[in-house]
């Protein structure tokens, strides 16, 4: 079993009530984030907060909906689930890590959020029986695709003519979804994870032959593990990260070419030129990530070489340090 994943549910596991009641919390959840970002645009951008105000209101006209068909199908009370409870569902950032970025970002965090939505419902009706409860469904896929053209609408009003093409905003977050994302989680954790084991087992015996042997089976039982895990934890149909085969290939590759980085050097049967070739290759690994943080998930440069930097030097000074002693 996946660590942290037991406890919840697959959608496609859920009953008509509980998909009611999933959609009536995430209604209520997507109602107050909206109503946090007008409060944030207010001041500046006061017609941006109107429709904000808007949307919010919408929302709140969706769960209305829904609580009144929850009811004349199964009565008051009303099931506790959550996005948090269902596994592969898609997930809201928290609201003080979008709305200091700017108009941009909320925009396009709202848009989003209602492309998720849409998705969800049009999932949702696929599955439900009750022709009156598919109706109802099918009708908010529809009004949650006409919110993402209303947020849409905000970079025409407030960020001028050079607005992004909506097709290749699209694009490009797809790609970093299905690809970028799990392939940086893949090169981190190959890169970083596996210098311990490897120097260490360098240091200790000074041996290239069983440090390569150590590495090769870090860096591919590393890759295997990554690959399924990121295949299995979320099948995409919800969160819109695409293929989970693709994402898993992503990090599962990814992951055994950052191991294999370091480990390769030691095919080089003098010790010491393979170590330095290792500690080269690391370097490159760990600015490399550096980049991809920086080029894709717009993560500070300063941070991000902070981040990453410490992290890998932590690592393997535990490695030289085990191995040494």
């Amino acid at each position: 079993m996946i660590p942290g994943l037991g406890h919840r549910r697959r959608f496609s596991d859920l009953g008509e009530q509980e998909i009611l009641a999933l959609a009536i919390s995430s209604e209520e959840d997507d109602a107050r984030i909206y109503r946090s970002y007008a409060e944030r645009l207010r001041a500046d951008y006061p017609a941006s907060a109107a429709v904000f105000d808007g949307m919010a209101a919408e929302e709140d006209e969706h769960r209305r909906r829904l609580i009144e068909r929850h009811r004349a199908r199964f009565g008051e009370v009303i099931p506790l689930i959550r996005r948090e409870h269902v596994a592969g569902y898609y997930a809201r950032r928290p609201v003080w890590l979008v709305e200091g970025l700017g108009l941009d970002r909320i925009r396009g965090e709202a848009a989003a959020m209602e492309r998720e939505a849409a998705r969800f419902y049009t999932a949702a009706a696929g599955r439900t029986r009750d022709a009156a409860t598919r109706k109802l469904l099918g009708d908010l896929a529809a009004a949650e695709a006409g919110h993402e053209a209303t947020a849409g609408d905000l970079a025409a009003d407030h960020l001028g003519a050079g607005a992004r093409d909506d097709e290749d905003r699209d694009a490009h977050r797809q790609f970093v979804l299905t690809w970028v994302q799990p392939g940086l989680a893949g090169l981190m954790d190959g890169s970083v994870s596996t210098l311990a084991p490897i120097f260490a087992t360098a240091f200790a015996t000074r041996d290239p032959a069983t440090t390569l042997t150590v590495g090769l089976a870090a860096a591919v039982g590393a890759g295997i593990s990554m690959g399924f895990t990121e295949a299995a934890h979320d099948d995409g149909v919800l969160s819109g990260r695409g293929s989970p085969w693709k994402r898993g290939l992503a990090s599962g590759v990814m992951t055994a070419a950052g191991g294999l980085g370091h480990a390769l050097p030691y095919l080089i049967p003098d010790f010491w030129t393979a170590t330095f070739l290792a500690f080269a290759i690391v370097f490159i690994e760990l600015w490399a990530i550096v980049w991809i943080q920086n080029r894709f998930m717009e993560t500070p440069f300063l941070r991000a070489t902070f981040q990453v930097v410490l992290g890998g030097a932590l690592v393997f000074a535990a490695g030289a340090l085990i191995g040494g002693g």
